[in-house]
């Protein structure tokens, strides 16, 4: 087993009278992938800000890279790459520039500085963009590019905050394909995500948040197998309660939320050709995930507060 990057116990963050992070406990080990899941107002971002020390905690123990973490600790931010939710590129400058001056930041020499950034732009697939200002870039090709920032001092771990908000699945899908290939050299990769796709996709393990406590945590396969049935069924229509409710007997069990019912099971082909007879109703038959796993446990499906 690889070891330990971080280490959480207890963890806990209030703002007044409001508990954000609620004694959590958590580990995340040296060259995986480890996530965060949950709502807007869950505590992923709070986490986030502790581990870098941009927030200090009210409770409990966090060690990042073998160091008890403290606010502004010098030794643990040259070891960590940040990629923010927002862009926080200069889009006065030209691509290579945004790198330079961080290069600069970090005191490389001139030719250190060249080759780290050409190996960086080949890396974001943005070596043809080296003198093209950072305003006329895509929305990906600036995702790209503050990963592409994130790795100028050659850090042990990546933070990402939602990375990939916003963009559409093209350059959704390039993103992840470039955080693949930084977690096979053997980077540390910290993620926050809405999206469930892209935790099943990077993630080795993760934790499931709500209100500021875990709610579970495990590989994305595992969560899955421990808390849902293999099919999902989700119907659309005019079936009230009771016709449903019928249906998901044949099926194990159902549940409604908002104006789609779920119905869960094993081999729910039947199911949905019932569904299928009755006039108005239209239905979606699909393997289980991770957004089914967070609302059998929390009631309410990732898109809604908490």
């Amino acid at each position: 087993m690889q070891p330990t990057i971080i280490f959480a116990s207890n963890l806990t963050k209030r703002y007044g009278e409001r508990v954000v992070v609620d004694g959590i406990d958590f580990e995340v080990r040296q060259g995986e992938c480890f996530g965060f899941l949950g709502p807007n107002g869950a505590g992923k971002s709070t986490i986030m800000r502790m581990i870098i020390g941009l927030t200090p905690r009210d409770g409990g123990k966090l060690s990042v890279l073998g160091r008890n973490v403290v606010p502004e600790d010098p030794a643990i931010a040259a070891q960590l790459g940040i990629v923010p939710q927002e862009n926080n590129l200069d889009t006065d400058l030209e691509v290579g520039e945004n790198l330079e001056v961080y290069c600069r930041y970090f005191g490389l020499t001139a030719k250190v500085r060249e080759e780290r950034i050409e190996q960086l732009l080949q890396f974001a697939q943005l070596s043809d963009r080296r003198h093209t200002p950072v305003h006329t870039l895509s929305g990906g090709m600036m995702r790209r590019l503050v990963i592409a920032r994130s790795l100028v001092a050659q850090p042990k771990m990546v933070i990402l905050d939602e990375p990939t908000t916003g963009l559409d699945p093209q350059a959704r899908h390039l993103i992840w394909q470039r955080l693949a290939k930084l977690k096979e050299n053997g980077i540390t990769l910290l993620l926050t995500t809405h999206y469930m796709e892209e935790a099943a996709r990077l993630c080795d393990r993760l934790l499931i948040l709500d209100q500021g406590r875990i709610l579970d945590q495990g590989s994305p396969e595992t969560l899955v197998r421990r808390h849902v049935e293999p099919e999902v069924l989700e119907v659309w229509g005019r079936e009230g309660d009771r016709g449903l409710a019928e249906l998901g007997t044949l099926g194990g069990r159902w549940e409604r939320v908002g104006d789609t019912f779920y119905v869960y099971g094993f081999q729910l082909e039947s199911v949905r050709q019932r569904v299928l007879e009755r006039e108005g109703c239209s239905c979606l038959l699909r393997p289980a995930n991770l957004e089914d796993v967070f609302l059998r446990l929390t009631g309410h499906d990732l898109g809604e507060g908490s």
